[in-house]
């Protein structure tokens, strides 16, 4: 791999005026910021809908766009909405998601502008070309006509078509709207890495429409859920509840959902980290009536099929990162290698306990994508500021750092990360602005205020640029 960086920043987090991050002239001012600090990429979450507790991998589709994504100026230039329409859009506060007031604002706004789309033609041409997107649109119209209630629960099989070409209107506006943002992204030499979560809700139209794919039982309900065992995170384990996969039938038709999503989301990208890799090795299978995962089991998944399949279909114009991390045993790691994809280390994990992690950053080998921390950390600042005396004292000696100042010792870790021999960087948002735990993104196993963060404006423009342009400089990352 070549030396190069990048951030991690979903779009749910840039600045902007309208509750949420868009694909307006923010994310085009953001790919400014990249290139001006020698950066390479920008790594962003899955685009798919949030579930109710605001997180992006358990959504209604595996293939469709966030709406809170499509930007409002840009629909106000197009005579979508009004004047008074976008002013009332505006949020309270540029600190946080407002997702509450999206709920319920966003989608009634998106409804006027599709009922004021004069060329509902292109739209309908879009969605027949993408049939994914049309059984997206469906399922939505369904819910809604069925006052928002699992697909199991569905009696009313009458779609509004008014309700249906909404779906599809914000999904053609969507789309193209990325498509301008990725354009000029390329074109400023960045490239957008994507992120698809490896398992999809019960409730979505993924299920939905494709049932003899998952593991459900005669009736149609959970034979057994997703998850992970107790580990660094959650001593319980996580119960995701996510649906499994039947991999023999998704195997005895060459993986066809599969390739048609990992198709999808190359257009959308130019490098795609598969979430919990290691589930491809084995899946943790836990029964649909436990109450946490300790009672679930490891199960064997396609394994070198899968990544056969990867292969196939994964041009030299496209790359693939393995999300590597959890409990790894030993044929998780042949199968990596297997695959040729880089894995993930993450600089946190590296000082977990006194032995030779492979998350120090003197084992990164080139093949991989080496973070200070992923979207489930604590910030970087967070994280030192929370070791014991000891273990931190420790870390920064490793990082060259031994002023009993330690809290002027953070560049020294950003150094050492930037120096190591790991082919890709990426620093999370929050750790270019030297930011600490009230900034962090996520806590697995915590249910309410995750995903919420945002960065203002005035705080990206904070930011030292030429520290960062002498940092990818300095050890060859531009």
């Amino acid at each position: 791999m070549k030396r190069k960086s990048g951030v991690l920043l979903p779009v749910s987090t840039l600045n902007g005026e309208f509750s949420c991050g868009s694909f307006g002239k923010e994310a085009l001012d953001f790919v400014d910021f990249l290139a001006d600090c020698g950066f390479s990429y920008w790594q962003v979450l899955p685009f798919c809908m949030v579930d109710e507790c605001n997180s992006p991998y358990k959504s209604y589709s595996a293939f469709g766009g966030n709406p809170y994504f499509i930007d409002l100026n840009e629909l106000f230039q197009q005579g979508l909405i009004t004047l008074e329409e976008r002013e009332n859009a505006k949020q309270n506060t540029p600190y946080s998601c407002e997702y509450v007031r999206l709920f319920h604002t966003r989608f009634d706004l998106l409804r006027n502008a599709s009922r004021r789309c004069h060329d509902r033609k292109k739209v309908e041409d879009f969605i027949a070309e993408n049939p994914y997107l049309g059984q997206f649109c469906e399922f939505m119209a369904l819910k809604a006509a069925n006052a928002q209630k699992p697909w199991t629960q569905w009696e009313n099989t009458a779609i509004d078509p008014d309700e249906l070409f909404m779906w599809q209107f914000t999904q053609y506006e969507f789309f193209r709207q990325w498509k301008k943002v990725k354009d000029y992204a390329n074109n400023k030499g960045i490239q957008i890495i994507g992120d698809i979560p490896i398992y999809v809700d019960f409730d979505s139209c993924d299920v939905w429409g494709n049932r003899g794919l998952f593991q459900l039982d005669d009736e149609g309900n959970l034979a057994a859920v997703a998850g992970c065992p107790p580990d660094y995170f959650a001593k319980d384990g996580q119960l995701w509840g996510n649906p499994l996969y039947d991999w023999e039938k998704m195997q005895k038709d060459g993986f066809s959902w599969w390739r048609a999503r990992m198709k999808h989301m190359f257009n959308l990208f130019d490098g795609v980290r598969i979430d919990h890799f290691r589930g491809l090795e084995s899946y943790w299978r836990i029964p649909a009536d436990a109450e946490t995962a300790r009672e679930g089991k490891w199960v064997k998944g396609p394994g070198k099929a899968f990544v056969d399949m990867l292969h196939e279909i994964t041009d030299d114009k496209h790359f693939v990162i393995a999300e590597d991390l959890g409990e790894i045993t030993q044929e998780v790691i042949d199968l990596v290698e297997y695959s040729k994809f880089p894995g993930m280390r993450v600089f946190q994990f590296g000082f977990l306990g006194d032995d030779d992690n492979p998350h120090k950053p003197h084992n990164y080998p080139n093949n991989c994508i080496a973070y200070t921390g992923t979207h489930d950390n604590n910030t970087l600042l967070g994280y030192v500021w929370e070791l014991d005396a000891d273990r931190r004292k420790n870390m920064l000696e490793y990082c060259g750092y031994t002023s009993p100042d330690w809290d002027r010792g953070y560049d020294a870790v950003l150094r050492t990360m930037f120096a190591s021999h790991a082919g890709t960087l990426i620093l999370p948002i929050q750790d270019l602005l030297g930011y600490g735990s009230d900034t962090r993104l996520n806590i697995p196993g915590k249910a309410d205020g995750n995903w919420q963060y945002r960065v203002t404006a005035d705080q990206l423009n904070g930011i030292d640029r030429a520290k960062f342009r002498r940092f990818n400089t300095l050890y060859k990352r531009s």
